[in-house]
């Protein structure tokens, strides 16, 4: 599964599920959007399993994106989630950190723990490579797109003219030939970042707003105007097992969840009930098809009910469900590049489009 069609699916309400696997992460990259660290909590295992478990070939999401955290720590999890989503035909994408690929090597429970896996992606940065150097994750990458998996390259820099995107994005399509896509984001001053970020990023348009399939980039409001909003599409389980609709970090970290874009917690319900409240809430359809704002405004709806009641009012009309359907089929059909350039780095969205055939854009 290329990357290309994960990120298409993007701005689809419900084709998606992100799931925190866990906050523990033996790196420490000062840019880390979760705060990730060695003692983070683990997302409860045997409510995952029942929940995915509870996939049917008839209702389930097109692919499932387990992260963390490193969810690689859990490789026994990652095996288990991916055969059971694969039995319902939903496919696995795996995201990491890369903290076991120091000297190139990919350890047995790794390999084993992928073999249920559609698409790997791995983070590579500035902060990373400090820790595990760029020859040990190329050399890994490849020993796991040998196994038939296809991979892919999420990277992080600080503005689109960063020295350091140029320099690694030409070392990745150089060393893969062009055949791993490249998500390249700009970091915001969320997680560990947001005591060194915020002067030195520019804001998104829109407001603070997550890049897809991970919520690595936040910044800060603006004053643009409300723009369709394709991040409140896909639900995300938090790593306490409650799911919300959108995968900003503030809303997945923060408790209580704002409760219109909470949608339910993986120990008493299963993915029917998390994707009809997804895809019916009027809310939410007024969210991804008009906008509120930024993603401040949009935390804040409970704190404004005029603005809570208006937006309810619009999506519960009798077209508004056919009109976020129609809004997510034109967001998928622009393609890849074209939703990164509104959430990702403009300049860069085209290498996602890297690794086999794309939407005609060129990718150079």
């Amino acid at each position: 599964m290329r990357l290309a069609e994960i990120i298409e699916l993007r701005p689809v309400p419900a084709a998606g599920l992100l799931a925190t696997l866990t906050r523990r992460c033996p790196l420490s990259c000062a840019h880390c959007s979760t705060s990730s660290g060695p003692r983070g909590e683990d997302t409860p295992a045997e409510a995952l399993r029942r929940f995915v478990g509870g996939f049917t070939p008839a209702d389930r999401p097109e692919v499932l994106m387990l992260t963390g955290g490193e969810p690689l720590l859990r490789p026994a999890l990652v095996a288990d989630l991916a055969a059971l989503a694969a039995s319902a035909g939903t496919r696995t994408s795996v995201l990491s950190g890369m903290f076991f690929a120091a000297d190139g090597r990919v350890p047995a429970r790794i390999l084993s723990a992928l073999r249920h896996v559609a698409h790997f992606s791995a983070s590579i940065d500035v902060f990373h490579e400090r820790e595990v150097p760029r020859a040990g994750v190329f050399r890994a990458m490849h020993r796991i797109r040998e196994s038939g998996i296809a991979v892919s390259f999420h990277v992080a820099g600080t503005a689109a003219d960063d020295a350091y995107l140029a320099d690694i994005t030409a070392s990745i399509r150089t060393e893969f030939d062009d055949q791993a896509a490249v998500l390249v984001n700009h970091i915001r001053p969320v997680g560990r970042a947001a005591g060194w970020a915020a002067a030195r990023t520019v804001p998104l348009r829109g407001g603070e707003a997550p890049s897809p399939p991970r919520g690595a980039a936040s910044g800060s409001p603006t004053a643009m105007p409300p723009a369709p909003c394709a991040m409140a599409a896909w639900p995300t389980v938090a790593f306490d097992g409650t799911v919300a609709a959108c995968c900003n970090q503030r809303v997945v970290d923060g408790r209580p969840v704002p409760e219109h874009l909470r949608l339910g917690h993986i120990a008493h319900d299963d993915w029917a009930a998390i994707r009809r409240r997804c895809v019916e809430s009027p809310v939410l359809r007024t969210i991804r098809t008009a906008g509120v704002g930024s993603c401040t405004d949009c935390r804040g709806l409970a704190r404004r009910p005029a603005a809570l009641d208006a937006a309810e009012r619009s999506g519960s009309r009798p077209a508004a469900g056919a009109m976020d359907m129609l809004g997510a089929r034109l967001q998928h059909d622009a393609g890849a590049a074209s939703l990164l350039r509104r959430y990702g780095s403009d300049r860069y969205a085209p290498l996602v489009l890297l690794g086999g055939p794309g939407d005609g854009e060129d990718s150079s």
